[in-house]
């Protein structure tokens, strides 16, 4: 009987334990539930107050400055170094009038200009409250490759013209209303280069050959040569490995190496002026031989008489607001 009592009252002790257990279980998940709330109301207060802040700063910023006419384009200044019309480049940069001078893309202006071949570089700025700064820098050709091709009416054969500038970028020949200079007749006398790779005529891309760039530094050199002045550069072959082969406006075929250009070219006016003492020409002449230079000499009469030289008009900056 003892024993009876004493494990009904364990029973009983066990009860008050189990009950408190889950009393207290029941109380700590409510506090959770209570702090999970707590926490998903701070978050979605927190992101719908910064949504509201975001879509009102948008607002205020739509409202006073993107469209706020005090800061509309009253002005464009393009500046152009070269021989492009300032209509024409108003016309490519396709702004609209009463444009948002903050709402414009500059990035976007820079970079269709430069889509252009005849573009070597621009800069973009603008200049509160109203005015849009444009400075264009082009590219100048100095020689002209001719591709044959069929014609586009009829039969028969015609020639496109292709412009390169010193680096090399190829360029299309400017359509004569897109110029603000008109054309004069030292466009007609750069230089052709032939035996070049057609296939690399891609207007805007760079020809990046090694003759190429050979040929290239040769006309500027060249231009810059005591020989500028006596005889004229008509025609460069690169077909040819190591060699380009000149042919001059006077007959002569010169022979050049591909580095060098300026010992070469001392050279071909000595042997320029050693001729003319015997009243001779060259007719042809081999410069990529250092020693024993080989020379054909030709009757000076014979020859064509070399044209006159028309300096190219400087490339001014040309200025419209």
């Amino acid at each position: 009987m003892f024993w009876n009592k004493l494990k009904s009252k364990n029973r009983r002790m066990g009860r008050v334990q189990v009950l408190d257990v889950k009393v207290r279980s029941s109380v700590a998940a409510a506090a959770r539930m209570r702090m999970i709330a707590v926490a998903l109301g701070v978050t979605c207060g927190t992101i719908f107050g910064l949504y509201g802040l975001w879509r009102g700063g948008e607002w205020a910023l739509n409202r006073l400055v993107y469209e706020n006419k005090a800061f509309a384009i009253q002005q464009v200044d393009v500046q152009t170094d070269g021989v492009l019309s300032i209509e024409q480049l108003r016309r490519w940069c396709a702004l609209k009038s009463g444009q948002n001078l903050l709402a414009l893309d500059l990035a976007r202006v820079k970079g269709d200009l430069e889509l252009f071949p005849v573009i070597r570089s621009v800069s973009v700025e603008r200049i509160l409250p109203g005015t849009l700064r444009i400075r264009v820098a082009e590219r100048e050709p100095i020689a002209q490759i001719n591709v044959p091709q069929p014609k586009a009416v009829g039969e028969g054969i015609e020639l496109a013209v292709y412009q390169v500038d010193a680096e090399g970028f190829v360029m299309l020949p400017l359509d004569p209303r897109q110029r603000a200079i008109p054309l004069t007749g030292s466009d007609d006398q750069m230089p052709v280069i032939s035996g070049v790779n057609f296939a690399e005529l891609q207007p805007g891309r760079r020809m990046d050959s090694l003759q190429m760039r050979a040929a290239l530094k040769l006309i500027q050199d060249f231009g810059s040569s005591p020989m500028a002045a006596l005889v004229e550069l008509k025609r460069i072959d690169v077909s040819a490995p190591q060699v380009l082969n000149v042919t001059t406006g006077q007959g002569s075929e010169v022979t050049f190496g591909l580095d060098d250009f300026e010992r070469q070219l001392h050279r071909w006016e000595q042997v320029h002026a050693e001729c003319l003492r015997y009243n001779r020409s060259i007719g042809a002449l081999d410069l990529a031989v250092n020693v024993n230079t080989p020379l054909r000499m030709q009757e000076a009469s014979v020859l064509p008489l070399p044209p006159p030289k028309i300096v190219k008009p400087q490339r001014n900056r040309k200025k419209n607001v």
